[in-house]
């Protein structure tokens, strides 16, 4: 049975307005506590529906412990106007430019504009609705990821005589690629957020696995034939890959359907 969702509640910790969401689980024999380090907020399982207050009160006794998770990650980044966050790599800022715009006609509801242009950091500008921001940022970012990790994808299968049953983009927090038994390759879309040769060594990295379904001698062997000098992007996604989950995390909900940036829970 798929745990419920029960209430959503806030806690102070150095303060900061940290998400609680309760949920009921028949299955659980006692309170738990799981922070989500990607999204900066605490899930607690309870066992009975009528539990809300003592979790909630669990969670807040477990401070301490939650803080000092919390403390391993920067706070998440919703992407709202204004916020800055990195596509392929580099900096970038999102601009909420209204609600109709001539522009919209001929790119689309989002679209990149260079630095060249803006005079400054290059921009991600949204339009529509001002409430669609998240959503739209989102759904741009991960139709250009499906893209790239397709046609790079696709690219290192024909360099190493592979087919792949199919390739998908997902949210995973796990991982940033996968190989199936079945030959279906899934990637993070978040890796789009990622320097290119990261993104690149990713793909060359699930591709092998259709050849090689280990990590041996062999399988890096062939990842070291399509791309030579595939260390530093291992180090980096190592070093800098859990921070990407914090970009577009909105745990709260506040801004899943909203570009009205500036507001925050109260602190």
């Amino acid at each position: 049975m798929k745990p419920a969702s029960l209430h959503l509640d806030y806690i102070q910790i150095d303060g900061r307005a940290v998400p609680v969401t309760v949920r009921h689980n028949p299955r659980a024999k006692r309170m738990i506590v799981r922070v989500d380090l990607a999204a900066g907020s605490v899930q607690v399982t309870a066992p009975s529906r009528r539990s809300v207050d003592k979790a909630l009160l669990f969670a807040r006794e477990q401070r301490d412990w939650i803080a000092e998770r919390l403390d391993r990650v920067p706070p998440p980044v919703p992407f709202r106007n204004g916020a800055h966050i990195p596509y392929r790599g580099k900096e970038h800022v999102i601009r909420y430019v209204g609600a109709r715009r001539e522009d919209a006609l001929e790119r689309g509801p989002v679209w990149r504009v260079r630095s060249i242009d803006t005079g400054g950091l290059p921009e991600i500008r949204v339009t529509g609705h001002p409430d669609f921001v998240q959503r739209r940022v989102t759904d741009w970012l991960k139709g250009k990821a499906r893209d790239e990790l397709n046609e790079r994808a696709l690219f290192y299968a024909a360099q190493f005589d592979v087919r792949p049953s199919r390739i998908t983009v997902r949210d995973t927090t796990t991982r940033w690629g996968s190989c199936s038994p079945s030959r279906a390759l899934s990637f993070s879309w978040r890796l789009i957020l990622a320097p290119s040769h990261v993104l690149d060594y990713v793909a060359a990295h699930e591709v092998a696995h259709l050849r090689h379904m280990n990590h041996g001698p062999r399988f890096w062997a062939l990842v070291e034939e399509a791309i030579p000098n595939y260390e530093p992007a291992k180090r980096w996604l190592e070093l800098n890959g859990p921070g990407l989950h914090r970009f577009g995390a909105d745990p709260a909900g506040i801004f899943a359907g909203g570009a009205r940036g500036n507001h925050h829970p109260a602190r």
